[in-house]
């Protein structure tokens, strides 16, 4: 529009310059006057406009963690399929239940439940769950996390527990240890002949004559 303002001015000049008659150049200095103020006005709406900085006098700050409390208690069940934890609440708001499922934990956190927020959650499930099946059901009077099992079976527990196979204590005892305890009470106990005898069966099996120092005396 701008170009096109510019050119009816230019021709318009040009007409006022060649004309003669008063009344052709009173009506080509008004048109032109018309122009130049229509010129003028698109100028000035083309010029950007950089809005001045408002000081508000307001900090941003950032907003404080929130805080959580543990899940006193629930009860959990299961079936060959899935697991169901139920926690004992009533005024639950679901839209203020935030979840957080994988294949081997799960958190989940309750939001302005009674003015305070829980947070019920287990690091290291028994086993595997699918986590895109799992979900949360909100009842009246009771909330229900279900996790659904990777693979059907029986869990022992909700939490992982490692296996800690302790050592037999039968291996590393000495097979001799108890032959030589009897054979230091018989000793002890024992008359005059049987000392003599265990004696001698000691003497030989430490020489290597036997390997069962009770042979002498049986």
């Amino acid at each position: 529009m701008a170009d096109n303002l510019a050119l009816d001015l230019e021709e318009l000049r040009h007409l006022e310059g060649i004309a003669k008659r008063p009344r052709t150049l009173s009506l080509l200095s008004s048109e032109i006057r018309i122009l130049e103020k229509l010129s003028s006005d698109a100028s000035s709406a083309r010029a950007p406009q950089i809005p001045a900085p408002i000081s508000t006098g307001t900090r941003v700050t950032n907003a404080p963690a929130l805080k959580y409390a543990t899940l006193a208690s629930f009860s959990w069940d299961q079936d060959s399929d899935k697991v169901k934890i139920y926690v004992s609440w009533e005024g639950v708001d679901e839209s203020k239940i935030e979840s957080e499922f994988k294949p081997i934990s799960f958190d989940v956190k309750f939001h302005d439940v009674q003015g305070k927020n829980y947070r019920c959650a287990i690091p290291k499930l028994n086993k595997e769950i699918v986590p895109e099946k799992c979900k949360i059901l909100v009842k009246p009077k009771r909330v229900v996390i279900i996790l659904i099992k990777a693979s059907k079976g029986n869990w022992l527990d909700l939490h992982f527990k490692e296996d800690k196979v302790k050592p037999s204590l039968d291996k590393e005892k000495d097979p001799m240890a108890g032959i030589m305890g009897l054979m230091k009470n018989m000793y002890e106990e024992g008359d005059e002949e049987m000392k003599k005898t265990i004696a001698k069966a000691w003497t030989d099996a430490r020489s290597g004559k036997t390997t069962d120092p009770l042979s002498s005396y049986r």
